[in-house]
């Protein structure tokens, strides 16, 4: 069952609605621009949004994506939980703010990790939601899991489960940097954006990344993600979400500074 019309399915990034070096720490600006634009562009979408800073300190403190190891663990993962549903609340706030008749989809109600990879994701409410015209909004979430009782769902993952069940039109990933480039902008001045690829070149860039510890963490994970995507001929964006109007302008087909990773 696919939704009808044109839709997005967008990621708004951990690193762009929150400060991730400072604990839960929520950009309200930066979100209510991005809810402004999204609410200007009149177009229908999916929403994933990030942990950021509300998610990654403690699930780091408490080693959560290891799994069940000792049960001073259990009250991480509910402390976790609730500091995600906190962002999860400012995020639909904005939304709420300019007019995007935004609900709540949390991940560890809805779906079952094994192994870190999805076991049973129930995306009925999804389409029930879509078709009330409603937006559904989910997120980064901890999340039960079979094998080792608990573990992380990233947004990454939820990306592409839901790609695969929406096939939309195109995919939004919304970060802190331009696109993708040629190396570490944050580390190498001479660092190159790449405007467009197809996704099955991800692979030889990836061996030019890795070296660089940092990015490997992050953006070596959401490349692996981006091809598959891709493979599912889907066209995927990479675009600036602290810089004002870019979002709009990719919603709108107006030529704008990103990365086109081609399906």
């Amino acid at each position: 069952m696919l939704c009808l019309g044109i839709m997005y399915l967008i990621k708004l990034g951990g690193s762009v609605i929150t400060e991730k070096s400072s604990n839960a720490t929520f950009r309200s600006k930066v979100m209510n621009d991005l809810a402004a634009q999204l609410a200007r562009s009149k177009k229908d979408f999916i929403i994933v949004h990030g942990a950021g800073s509300f998610g990654h300190v403690l699930a780091k403190e408490y080693d959560l994506n290891s799994g069940y190891t000792n049960d001073t663990q259990l009250l991480g993962f509910t402390r976790t939980q609730a500091l995600v549903q906190t962002l999860n609340t400012h995020v639909l706030s904005s939304l709420h703010q300019n007019g995007i008749a935004a609900v709540s989809l949390p991940p560890h109600a809805m779906l079952r990790l094994k192994d870190h990879n999805l076991e049973v994701f129930n995306m009925n409410l999804f389409h029930t939601y879509l078709e009330g015209g409603f937006i559904p909004v989910t997120y980064g979430d901890v999340a039960l899991d079979s094998q080792i009782s608990f573990s992380i769902c990233s947004g990454d993952l939820l990306m592409l489960a839901l790609a695969q069940e929406f096939q939309p039109e195109k995919v939004i990933f919304v970060m802190d940097e331009d696109g993708i480039y040629t190396k570490n902008p944050k580390q190498h001045r001479d660092a190159i954006l790449i405007e467009s690829l197809w996704g099955d070149e991800l692979d030889s860039l990836q061996t030019s990344l890795d070296s660089h510890a940092d990015v490997t963490k992050g953006m070596a994970g959401k490349l692996q993600t981006i091809k598959k995507i891709t493979a599912l001929h889907i066209d995927t964006v990479l675009v600036n979400g602290l810089v004002p109007h870019r979002l709009y302008q990719v919603l709108t087909n107006q030529k704008t500074i990103q990365t086109i990773v081609k399906g």
